[in-house]
């Protein structure tokens, strides 16, 4: 089975002096997180105040988003191979990122070709919308996500898979236990074992466990409390006790 992962998407908050504060913060309570690898993504600017505030403990560190592309005329972004020297993970393909600037499935597995190219981890995430799932067809949305996103990677092992349903995302109500467990079931097939799968969407401390307690969920990329290093830290090691 893959190590338990534990992600903090900090989205566009905290100022520099304030992410290097948090990011100490989680650093010092490591010990509190057990046996499960930590992942801070913070807004680009304050990737280098992070990895220098989490320097030698073991967290890593992840960006937000990258272009496909290695360079060229695309004002405000920022390619694989600036990022490499400043983190190792990155999110693809957010619904956040779907939904209000037009990404597609096709434009994520661009990206998660250049992330590999260039030596990082993609974080793929995928997820349907509350209508989707009313419709019952969740499942066929999101393997067809996945399999669009992942399509001809050379190596389908080094990528991890986040479950956010869109409907759960910073709404505060979380899809159940079985809920995203029957989605995550299989979706790799014999891959399964070797391929991270993540819950995401309003995980807190009072439901990280139960996620977690799922066969098939490896650990959390949690959003709104990964703000505050003490639930983010307890996360983890609610994640770390259910995986035992």
């Amino acid at each position: 089975m893959p190590r338990s992962i534990v992600a903090g998407n900090w989205k566009m908050n905290t100022t520099l002096d304030e992410a290097a504060t948090l990011a100490s913060e989680v650093a010092e309570g490591l010990a509190e997180a057990g046996s499960v690898e930590l992942i801070l993504c913070p807004p680009y600017i304050s990737l280098a105040v992070v990895r220098r505030a989490v320097n030698g403990s073991g967290i890593h560190v992840g960006a937000q988003n990258m272009h496909y592309e290695a360079s060229g005329a695309f004002t405000g972004e920022v390619s694989a191979a600036m990022l490499r020297s400043l983190c190792h993970y990155v999110i693809l393909g957010h619904s956040e990122r779907r939904q209000l600037f037009g990404e597609t499935d096709e434009t994520v597995n661009r990206k998660v070709h250049a992330a590999q190219d260039a030596g990082l981890r993609p974080i793929v995430c995928v997820g349907e919308t509350l209508a989707q799932r009313e419709e019952g067809g969740a499942a066929d949305v999101v393997e067809g996500q996945v399999l669009a996103c992942v399509a001809d990677v050379h190596d389908i092992t080094d990528v991890v898979v986040a479950y956010e349903p869109v409907w759960a995302i910073g709404t505060g109500r979380a899809a159940t236990p079985e809920i995203a467990e029957e989605i995550m079931r299989d979706l790799f097939g014999d891959d399964g074992d070797s391929v991270p799968l993540l819950y995401g969407g309003s995980v807190n401390v009072g439901n990280a466990a139960a996620f977690a307690a799922q066969p098939s969920i490896n650990g959390a990329l949690v959003g709104g409390a990964s703000l505050q290093a003490d639930q983010f830290l307890q996360i983890a090691a609610e994640v770390a006790g259910a995986k035992g």
